[in-house]
């Protein structure tokens, strides 16, 4: 059922991409707001394709209308394919909320366009996976006094998997993340080369960083996000030979999922989307969290500075955290609940969804963030973001 329901989504391209910034900077020069007072009537959010269903590409998943229907505020979506959109339709304004990757929420906070949250007009925060409550990403110490302020509310997380064809690796699955970084012969006794594929967008660069993390630890790297420039070089020497391997470097779902079922593709990251997808679909398909960990993305509701309809927007943000809703959610995107009483009674979700989706792997994951050139141990030695964009793209272009 749930294969079906996801194909019905052919039509968006749900793109995880990064984006540069450093989470110290401006901060509203307002405080947060302390009550919620009556609906304005609408609440506008930026979103991924898939986030904020009313049921419009099928009726069993809709999580607007009775939140419409209840609050009299009316939700209006503008579907973005990458953070820096995001990043740039909130830096436009015209929108009260977006959920925000952990890549890009630091972003919004350094520039200052999103604003601090009340936590108290928001009743279902402390359901919240504690793991998440006080996440980097969304909580910084803006004003100095050693206190982080809260500017976001956890909406859904996931991992990047590896994703694999079972036909190919047979009786030997992959443990490793040396199967799409180096060049070797598969279990079906041909090459990986021409037959693996890397994810197209900078925060890649992290997902060899973990590698190298295992395999070459004289570099010294513990944080995958935190790279000197002897490790950053490293890690981009890496994905240079990478390069020779790659079948694709994909940031489409759909394209991917074409790719292992029509074109040959071994093994290559991924999301759960994609990979649950194939699989309930009854293709060669497994996936695994290697021994090495795995990257992750963790996205955050965030309002911005000027928003418009505060009140509607607060509204959404607790409706947001209910389980239904959670779990609804996790089912048509396969993620995992930022809370975990989400994962249970959801018939959408069925009782082994959110282990399907990843929830066990949870302390496995680097979980994404923008790459600043503070190392967080106090040496500002460490590589921005934005020379992560110029080598990547320098690599996938062959230089």
């Amino acid at each position: 059922m749930k294969f079906k329901l996801f194909a019905l989504l052919a039509v968006a391209s749900m793109v995880l991409s990064a984006c540069g910034g450093s989470p110290a900077g401006n901060v509203p020069v307002t405080g947060p707001l302390q009550e919620i007072g009556e609906g304005e009537g609408e609440v506008s959010i930026v979103a991924w394709a898939g986030y904020v269903e009313r049921g419009d590409t099928d009726p069993a998943f809709d999580w607007v209308t009775q939140f419409e229907a209840e609050t009299s505020c009316r939700v209006t979506v503008k579907t973005a394919a990458t953070s820096d959109e995001m990043v740039a339709l909130m830096n436009e304004g015209g929108f009260d909320l977006v959920t925000a990757s952990g890549d890009a929420s630091n972003r919004l906070i350094s520039g200052g366009r999103v604003q601090e949250l009340n936590l108290d007009l928001i009743p279902s925060y402390d359901q919240i996976d504690p793991r998440l409550q006080d996440a980097p990403w969304h909580t910084v110490d803006t004003d100095g006094d050693g206190t982080p302020e809260h500017y976001g509310v956890p909406y859904s997380s996931g991992e990047n998997i590896l994703m694999y064809n079972t036909d190919v690796f047979g009786d030997s699955p992959p443990t490793s993340w040396d199967v799409v970084f180096e060049e070797m012969e598969l279990p079906d006794g041909e090459s990986n080369a021409g037959r693996i594929q890397a994810y197209d967008g900078p925060i890649y660069v992290a997902d060899a960083a973990l590698y190298l993390m295992a395999h070459r630890p004289e570099l010294g790297i513990t944080d995958p996000y935190a790279l000197t420039r002897e490790q950053f070089d490293a890690a981009v020497e890496l994905l240079r030979e990478q390069r020779k391997l790659v079948n694709r470097y994909w940031h489409d779902a759909f394209v991917q999922m074409d790719d292992f079922t029509n074109e040959g593709v071994a093994a290559s990251g991924s999301w759960p989307f994609q990979a649950n997808l194939l699989k309930f679909g009854g293709a060669p398909i497994d996936k695994v969290v290697p021994v090495e960990g795995a990257t992750g993305w963790a996205d955050s509701t965030m309002l911005h500075v000027d928003a418009a309809h505060p009140n509607c927007a607060y509204k959404w943000m607790e409706w947001s955290l209910t389980p239904k809703v959670q779990g609804d959610l996790a089912a048509w995107f396969q993620n995992i609940p930022v809370r975990l009483d989400a994962c249970e009674g959801n018939e959408l979700l069925g009782p082994t969804g959110c282990v399907d989706n990843g929830l066990n792997d949870f302390d496995k994951i680097w979980w994404w963030r923008t790459p600043t050139s503070d190392c967080g141990d106090g040496r500002m030695e460490c590589v921005p973001y934005h020379e992560w964009v110029t080598s990547y793209v320098a690599v996938i272009g062959g230089r």
